[in-house]
């Protein structure tokens, strides 16, 4: 009895044996390529950051001559040209402020913020291993950034080509595929926008007007202006002869020349703040005056209040957002 109950103990015994072996080859089949993949994509993510870890560089040619940057930089900071990193899905370690505008609420970052006025100090404190920075940094501010760490400044010729801007910067962070993506997205939207808009307004005139806060005056940017050009060059919409003939970027609309501003249709917003900040007030009241009511879009109900945040800049994002505003106007 006893040999018996032992014989069907060792069978049991056996059985289990095999088929926990059984489930055991079965799940190591299966996970080969789980595991190689998860590998390969460690192995990924190591060589990338070794990239910059190892000190890998190359160089490149900015508006001021040759730089070494890294290949494939982690610590980003673009100033003011936060909104491509954005595009590009890659998160800045700061984002630019100044202390009469504000920063670029439109983007709605979580980076901490970098103060244009203020000392060099709070970039460093971040650690950056690339800066590119755009025309408002001169000769004398580059050198600045560059002893912070390497710092590539735009060209010129491209400052206001936002296309060309987020390739640039694309090239400079590994990520031209990307690029790729938002510029067709980009180019689709003004497409489909210039077709709408032309068989909506056709060739009714546009003009963009500044109100400055503090100075309570009114600014007409003209069709070379790098925040808003894009409306006439890129969409198609026909600026007004005072915007069109405008050699400098802006002027001040002055009480003699306001009455000539007979365009069809006016789009403004302030230079600081938002329309109901109390600091705008005076301002805003401003546009109450009796020259400004005879203007022709005033009196027939023409006049576009627009967000400044997005409306002074030109980068590739906010105009996208602009063209959205264009399309709620002007498209019924």
């Amino acid at each position: 009895m006893a040999n018996r109950l032992n014989k069907k103990l060792s069978i049991l015994i056996m059985t289990m044996i095999i088929v926990v072996g059984g489930l055991v080859g079965c799940n190591t089949e299966s996970g080969k390529n789980t595991g190689k993949d998860s590998k390969q994509s460690e192995e990924k993510l190591i060589n990338e950051s070794d990239n910059v870890e190892s000190g890998e560089t190359r160089i490149v040619t900015d508006e001021f001559g040759e730089v070494e940057i890294p290949i494939n930089p982690k610590r980003v900071a673009a100033i003011y040209l936060e909104d491509y990193l954005k595009a590009l899905d890659v998160d800045p370690i700061v984002q630019w402020y100044h202390p009469w505008w504000g920063k670029q609420d439109y983007l709605n970052l979580d980076a901490p913020e970098f103060d244009l006025t203020g000392s060099m100090e709070a970039l460093i404190d971040k650690n950056p291993d690339l800066i590119i920075v755009d025309g408002g940094a001169d000769a004398e501010k580059y050198e600045q950034y560059s002893k912070v760490a390497p710092t590539y400044r735009l060209p010129e010729e491209i400052l206001v080509n936002p296309i060309e801007i987020t390739k640039t910067i694309a090239d400079l962070l590994g990520v031209s595929e990307k690029a790729d993506e938002v510029v067709k997205d980009y180019e689709n939207k003004i497409n489909d926008a210039k077709e709408k808009l032309n068989d909506s307004i056709g060739n009714e005139t546009v003009a963009v007007v500044r109100l400055n806060i503090g100075e309570n005056v009114l600014s007409l940017l003209g069709i070379n202006n790098r925040f808003i050009g894009t409306i006439y060059h890129e969409i198609g919409l026909t600026p007004h002869p005072l915007a069109r003939d405008m050699k400098e970027f802006q002027e001040v609309l002055s009480e003699e020349i306001l009455p000539e501003l007979d365009a069809d249709h006016i789009i403004i917003f302030p230079s600081d703040g938002n329309w109901e900040s109390e600091d705008n007030k005076e301002a805003i009241d401003s546009l109450e005056s009796s020259i400004w009511q005879l203007v022709p879009a005033v009196q027939k109900g023409n006049v576009h209040i627009v967000d400044r945040t997005y409306w002074q800049s030109g980068a590739i994002t906010a105009n996208m957002m602009k063209i959205d505003d264009l399309l709620k106007m002007f498209v019924k």
